[in-house]
């Protein structure tokens, strides 16, 4: 039998999609190295969502809600399927930037 993650419903929906849309357009494949850039400017490691949305890595030109007004607006299991999610995407970034960005990446 394989395992099947179970789903978890999102209580706040709204904001929790908004800030997903920002994450999401941050890691688009276009996006990529500037998103990297902006957490090396800001001594930010790719995997520490938190001190990411601390930084304003993911605002932007957002006009409207900062990214980490959202995130503060999210339960604490929307939280953690926010940070699953962008761990995941984290994930997807092209080798060849990992390599080149590889600091970003590391634990210590």
């Amino acid at each position: 039998m394989a395992f099947v993650q179970p789903v978890v419903k999102i209580d706040k929906e709204k904001e929790f999609d908004e800030l997903k849309s920002l994450v999401s357009r941050s890691l688009a494949p276009g996006e990529m190295a500037s998103f990297l850039k902006r957490a090396e400017k800001n001594n930010v490691r790719v995997r520490q969502l938190e001190a990411a949305l601390k930084q304003g890595i993911f605002d932007g030109k957002n006009p409207g809600a900062t990214a980490l007004s959202l995130y503060e607006a999210l339960t604490v299991s929307d939280r953690a399927q926010m940070r699953e999610f962008y761990l995941s995407k984290v994930e997807e970034i092209e080798p060849q930037l990992r390599h080149k960005f590889r600091k970003l990446y590391q634990y210590y």
